[in-house]
């Protein structure tokens, strides 16, 4: 019989798709006061869900990823991904969302981010979330599976979590040591 344990904590990490540089400034400052330090802020990267979006959120829209620090439980992926939906509908206007924001966790092993949707390969954790599988790493990348949104197999996206793992890997590394 295997030993039950406690997983080593993860690096929260935040996809955060809008238009208005300014609400992603205001919106960074919320998540800050909730979840920490922003230890990382990605530049505007690749994009290819905008169709998606668009209808709600209107055109031009960017996505920016930032991390936070302190690590976290993985059980707490349910909270943060009901507080990020509370924080959408605050900067709703007429029932629109103008930011959408992705909470997920990279551990040494893969990419995971909560999601309010079911599907076959997502995992019901509690409250209405389900975890999405969304990149595993293997023989030194993240690598996408063939459910794995388009934009998350971008060659340059996928080297940003590549680093953010290194870094994940290196603070873990401080995890528990005084």
């Amino acid at each position: 019989m295997g030993k039950i344990g406690v997983p080593k904590p993860t690096k929260l990490i935040m996809s955060l798709i809008t238009s208005d540089d300014h609400l992603l400034h205001q919106v960074v400052e919320v998540l800050v006061k909730t979840y920490g330090e922003v230890d990382f802020k990605s530049d505007v990267l690749p994009f290819d869900l905008t169709d998606y979006y668009t209808a709600e959120m209107g055109e031009g829209l960017f996505r920016r990823l930032i991390t936070f620090r302190p690590l976290i439980p993985r059980e707490s992926l349910v909270r943060i991904k009901r507080e990020a939906n509370e924080i959408e509908e605050l900067f709703s206007v007429e029932g629109r969302r103008r930011i959408n924001i992705d909470p997920g966790y990279i551990s040494a092993e893969h990419l995971i981010l909560a999601t309010t949707k079911g599907y076959t390969h997502r995992p019901y954790l509690g409250e209405g979330i389900y975890a999405d599988l969304t990149l595993i790493y293997q023989r030194g990348e993240f690598r996408p599976l063939e459910w794995t949104y388009p934009d998350y197999t971008s060659a340059v996206l996928r080297e940003i979590l590549k680093d953010v793992r290194k870094r994940y890997l290196q603070e873990l590394k401080g995890v528990g040591s005084d």
